[in-house]
């Protein structure tokens, strides 16, 4: 599969339940190319397939055809993948026709009922289930999986859109993980390095 990527140009405000576009990001540095793995490209294009884009090109849209909406998103497509994926509650099979849903409220204290089908359960949940991954946080997480990956922090930074490299490395760096056995591995050889004699009693 052919090498592809997406470039960033503009982006889209919703205010008020209104989608609008502007002509550029918050930065010049906004402004980028992002590779795309050859997974995505395949997702993407069995995308393009089954819908059309929208009035000004949009690649995901609402049953109308227009701008989707973060809430209509989050409520109907993320909040329900987390549920699904085992972040964001439970769903289990308790009995024949017995569905049971956990979650946590907003005071931290769990909550189960029971339902007869797991999709009013996923639904229920989905609704209910206080906190949660955000969308967002999956900007986070694919720079911390690139840093911690070895990529180039200059080259993180210009696909996230920094403009100063200090802003990755203040936001990112902090997963270091195996990269703390790599810096101790490559002085494990260092010319300079010394093992003391075992004989020897005094400094």
């Amino acid at each position: 599969m052919a090498k592809a990527s997406v470039r960033v140009g503009r982006v889209g405000i919703e205010v008020a339940g209104h989608v609008t576009f502007k002509p550029y990001p918050k930065t010049r540095a906004g402004r980028r190319v992002v590779p795309l793995p050859p997974f995505v490209v395949k997702l993407l294009r069995a995308h393009r397939e089954l819908v059309t884009p929208g009035p000004a090109g949009e690649v995901f849209t609402n049953e109308a055809g227009g701008p989707l909406r973060r809430t209509v998103f989050r409520a109907w497509i993320w909040r329900p993948a987390l549920v699904r994926a085992g972040l964001l509650g439970k769903v289990v099979q308790a009995g024949p026709r017995v569905w049971r849903a956990t979650w946590r409220d907003r005071d931290g204290n769990e909550v189960i009922e029971e339902f007869p089908n797991r999709r009013v359960a996923r639904a229920r949940l989905s609704r209910m289930a206080q906190a949660g991954l955000r969308f967002h946080d999956l900007r986070h997480s694919y720079a911390t999986w690139l840093v911690s990956d070895g990529v180039p922090i200059n080259d993180v930074a210009r696909v996230m859109g920094h403009e100063q490299i200090s802003t990755t490395l203040d936001r990112y760096t902090h997963a270091f993980g195996a990269g703390a056995e790599k810096v101790r591995d490559s002085f494990a050889d260092f010319p300079l390095t010394f093992e003391a004699d075992e004989d020897e009693s005094g400094p």
